[in-house]
């Protein structure tokens, strides 16, 4: 018997995945956006319509093609691609128990092993570093200025990738104690306070918004949140143009992590208490 993916994907985005499982907003969005780019891929592969693909379709083949397509056509990190697989790994899940009859086809995907990458001492930005990023730039455009922004606060503040994407307008609080509220990893909410010439980089840049409070704060060009691969793309692009007038930046990779980095660092050498770094930056302390 064959399945439709649509309606297993409608199930598990409207119902399993805000009520059974209580996914946070910003992992749900994740999933969302690597099972676009699986149909995607696949349609593409198959001449089939993303609506009328099938759970058949989604096979280990299938499956390790596309991580494979992440990597070497995409330039995504190995990250990236093991976030992909456990996004795909999670709706099949969801659906063994009622498909019995594709729990071969769902167990070999299962079974699809996170991809090892080494792991590289923790880097950080120096100051001057930090700033031929921020100064390189152009902000002749929106994207330019909402970039400028979106990095200045995840180098000063050590917001994750995922708190980024999260925030809306009214997480910003710009009066007395200024400070970005959200909601970060394992659901803790924590407000963050902001440098003087930070919070005046996001009052200039929020005036130009002109927009509603729900709205997304960092925007693509259709009003809805970036993307992780977005912004690491945008990342990219300013680093490397940074480099021109800073070469120690130049052959670097450079991530939101490394901002998140950045930000600690700084706040040690202001010396900050390391329990109130924690608290900023929602670390578990074990």
């Amino acid at each position: 018997m064959n399945h439709r993916l649509a309606p297993i994907l409608q199930r598990y985005f409207t119902t399993y995945a805000l009520t059974q499982r209580a996914l946070s907003p910003a992992t749900i969005r994740t999933y969302r956006d690597s099972w676009a780019l699986l149909l995607t891929f696949v349609a593409e592969r198959t001449q089939i319509p993303p609506h009328a693909l099938e759970l058949a379709h989604i096979d280990h083949r299938c499956v390790t093609a596309f991580l494979d397509h992440l990597e070497n056509e995409r330039g995504n990190s190995i990250a990236t691609r093991n976030l992909r697989l456990a996004a795909i790994k999670a709706v099949l899940a969801f659906e063994c128990a009622t498909m019995p009859e594709h729990l071969e086809t769902i167990a070999a995907v299962q079974a699809i092993p996170v991809k090892k990458h080494p792991r590289p001492q923790l880097s950080y930005l120096t100051a001057t570093q930090v700033k031929a990023l921020l100064d390189g730039i152009d902000t002749t455009t929106w994207t330019g200025r909402r970039d400028q922004a979106m990095f200045t606060l995840a180098a000063h503040t050590g917001l994750r990738v995922s708190e980024l994407i999260s925030l809306t307008v009214d997480s910003v609080h710009l009066g007395t104690a200024a400070h970005v509220a959200c909601t970060g990893k394992g659901r803790k909410h924590r407000a963050t306070p902001l440098t003087t010439a930070t919070a005046a980089l996001l009052k200039t840049y929020l005036h130009e918004r002109h927009t509603h409070p729900g709205h997304a704060l960092f925007p693509n060009p259709r009003g809805e949140p970036l993307s992780v691969d977005a912004i690491g793309q945008r990342l990219r692009t300013h680093v490397r143009r940074a480099a021109r007038a800073c070469p120690e930046l130049a052959g670097t990779h450079v991530t939101v992590h490394t901002l998140r980095h950045t930000a600690a660092m700084r706040f040690l050498a202001a010396g900050i208490d390391t329990a109130v770094i924690a608290l900023w930056l929602t670390r578990d302390r074990s």
